[in-house]
Formats: C-alpha cells, sequence, structure tokens
C-alpha cells in the first residue's frame, strides 16, 4: 500500500482488495468449520475451547490488530454453539 502522505489515506490497489476479500472467505470457511466441528459433540469442551482459540489466533494473523472486530463477529458465534452443545455461559 502506498504510504500516508498529509494525514490523507490512498486508495488500496485493486490487488489489496482482492487479497483481502479471499482472507475474509478463508477466515469464514475457518469459523464456519469451527462451528459445525463443535456442534457435532465429538470434542470435549476443553477441545472445543482449543479450536477456538486456535481460530482466533489464525484469524489474528491473517488481520493482525483486529482483536476486538473478531471478538464482535465471531464470538457470539462460538459462544452460543458452545452454550448449545455443552450448557456453558
Amino acid at each position: 500500500m502506498a504510504t500516508v502522505q498529509d494525514g490523507v489515506k490512498p486508495e488500496p490497489t485493486q490487488e489489496e482488495i482482492d487479497d483481502e476479500s479471499r482472507r475474509i472467505r478463508r477466515l469464514r470457511i475457518l469459523v464456519r468449520l469451527t462451528v459445525e466441528t463443535i456442534a457435532e459433540g465429538g470434542l470435549s469442551a476443553e477441545e472445543a475451547s482449543g479450536m477456538i482459540a486456535a481460530t482466533r489466533r489464525v484469524a489474528l494473523e491473517m488481520f493482525p490488530g483486529k482483536e476486538r472486530a473478531f471478538d464482535l463477529i465471531y464470538r457470539p458465534q462460538f459462544q452460543r454453539v458452545m452454550h448449545a452443545v455443552y450448557r456453558l455461559q
């Protein structure tokens, strides 16, 4: 991405937009697979929590500094499935 000068952010290139779109798609697939795996009920609560933590780590590697966004967007899904399968709050 071009550098910021005079406080004006440069427009992202099409390549940067495409790259971000690919990363978002991959993250959505990863989250969906994690939720579906947990929902099957074949894991212990500890294993499911570990999967969620691993998914979060991968997400933050893909999107550094976006912890809050991950927590706002995906944590509720994980909490719902954990509550449904393991009766956890």
